[in-house]
């Protein structure tokens, strides 16, 4: 007697969902629908933000704000 458990995703809906997946032509790291914000979004906002730092920075310096005496 074999006791096997049952899969944790039916065969038939993974497979249905490979096929879906392989039939779409688009760039594999942005098919889902909240990839696009894990792969655009989020890098685009850290370039962003430390650009305004490092400008802010070279600003303060070079009008001598925030030095010690």
């Amino acid at each position: 007697m074999m006791m096997s458990e049952l899969p944790f995703y039916p065969h038939e809906k993974l497979f249905k969902k490979q096929k879906y997946y392989q039939s779409i032509h688009r760039y594999t790291h942005l098919k889902g629908p909240y990839d696009k914000i894990t792969s655009v979004a989020i890098p685009l906002a850290l370039a962003a933000s430390s650009l305004y730092l490092i400008g802010r920075g070279v600003y303060n310096m070079s009008c001598g704000i925030g030095k010690l005496e």
